[in-house]
Order: structure tokens, then sequence, then C-alpha cells
């Protein structure tokens, strides 16, 4: 696992998306993973002005989401179909086809995991999963405790992720409870992870997901098992690592060490 401590959150969305760039530069019909939340915000906008600057190419890109509520029709606003088609998709040239995310309003959960997870395996796989990683360090919908070896399923959320994302909503109340969410285990097939933290409210999380125990009750620690996972913060969420003085000694002789 390697982590690249940012000054800012401009300079970390900006060094997330030129890995992103980098992997589509080299192979144009990549599959890439989608994450929501506000941390990935600024890697999407980053990614949006490298197509429109002429420098980034989508037509052939095929993309998976993390996770959708359950309940929330794709018109909602707080819908991740709507965040995605908002603040990414529609300023891009991927074709509609090629867009997955889970559907929130299915009438059969189980079988639509099921396709999920196959439509992800005719395609190829994921080239480049992101993350963001919750306050009690969870990736996707993985509350703690859940199986390192997950697969795509339906998920019920811990009261402390509905309290992190009720300030969305118009009140507690109308979070839903219920996502459908990939698993750690088809997270951790992706070929590349890219992971995203921001803040103060992040620090603790991230301290134990890259230097804690491999751990259920940290879905993000099994990223440590991964053989090309990046972790790039900012320094309020770097602010509990132990380590951090390496991993600045790491980033600064980066681009001096030896050619593989």
């Amino acid at each position: 696992m390697e982590v690249i401590i940012c000054k800012t959150d401009d300079e970390m969305s900006r060094a997330a998306a030129e890995a992103v760039a980098d992997v589509l530069n080299a192979k144009p019909n990549a599959v890439l993973g989608m994450a929501t939340g506000s941390t990935p915000l600024g890697l999407y906008q980053q990614l949006v002005r490298m197509h429109k600057a002429g420098q980034l190419d989508f037509s052939q890109v095929t993309t998976f989401n993390l996770d959708e509520y359950v309940g929330l029709p794709v018109t909602h606003e707080q819908s991740y179909h709507r965040f995605m088609h908002e603040n990414f998709f529609r300023h891009v040239n991927i074709p509609p086809q090629n867009v997955h995310i889970p559907s929130g309003t299915t009438r059969n959960y189980r079988a639509f995991c099921d396709w999920y997870e196959q439509r992800i395996r005719e395609c190829g796989g994921i080239d480049v999963q992101i993350l963001g990683i919750g306050s009690d360090g969870h990736i996707a919908f993985n509350e703690p405790a859940s199986s390192l070896s997950s697969r795509t399923r339906l998920k019920t959320l811990a009261k402390s992720t509905i309290d992190d994302n009720a300030r969305f909503f118009k009140s507690r109340d109308e979070v839903p409870i219920y996502a459908i969410t990939m698993g750690v285990g088809t997270i951790m097939e992706a070929r590349k992870i890219l992971l995203l933290a921001n803040g103060k409210k992040k620090a603790d999380a991230v301290a134990q997901a890259v230097e804690g125990p491999v751990t259920s009750m940290i879905t993000a620690s099994a990223l440590q098992m991964h053989p090309d996972a990046t972790v790039y913060i900012d320094h309020e969420a770097a602010g509990k690592l132990k380590m951090r003085e390496y991993y600045d000694w790491v980033k600064e002789k980066k681009p001096e060490a030896p050619r593989v």
C-alpha cells in the first residue's frame, strides 16, 4: 500500500485524477469502479476538466458504481444515480449503456446482485476502483463486521453511517436503512485501487485502515492485502498516522527511485 499525503484537497484530487488518467491513456476501454460522496467529487471534477481540455476520451470506458440506497428512485435528489449523472456522467462521453449503478428499486435484490457480479466479470473486471472511507473505517457500504470475502449484496446500514449521511437529507428519519453494495471481496478483485480521504474526522479511520490490523471491524484495512492500492489523503486525514514521516520521505524520493 502506498500512502500519498497532499497539502490540500485540490492537490489530492489532482494526484488521484492523474492516476486514473494514466490507466485510461494506456487502456482506453478501461473499466472504472466509481464511488459517490463529497470526497471523490474533486477527483471527478479533475477528470471532467481533462476531458473538456481534450486530454481524456471516455468513449470506450465502462463504469460500475459501488452502491446505491434501497428505496430511492433514480430521480431522487440523494440517489447515487442522480449524483453520478449530475457530477460526472453528463459532463463526459461515456456511452449510457456502459454505465452500471446498482438499482435501489429492483423487486428481486438477490437476483440483481448476482447479475451485477456477473456483469463485472463479463466486462473483464474492474481496472481502477475509486473509494472513500467512512468514519468507522468502512468502504462502500461494507459496515464493521462485514465479511472480507463478501460479494455484492443487500446490506443493513449501521447507525453511525445513517448519522453521517443524515446531513444530506432533510432529517435523519429520511436516510434509507438499506443499500445494495459491492462486497469487500468484489472490491479487492480490482486491479488497482485508489482510496481518498480528507479532514480530521477521517484521521482515526485512515490510521486504522493503513496501519492497524486487517480486520472485518475496519473493512478498509483489507486494502493492506491488495497488490496495488494507493491512499490519497490531506494533512488533516494523515494526523493519526505513526509512519507519516516515512510516507512523506517516500513521496519526496520517489522521482529519484531506480526505474523497475
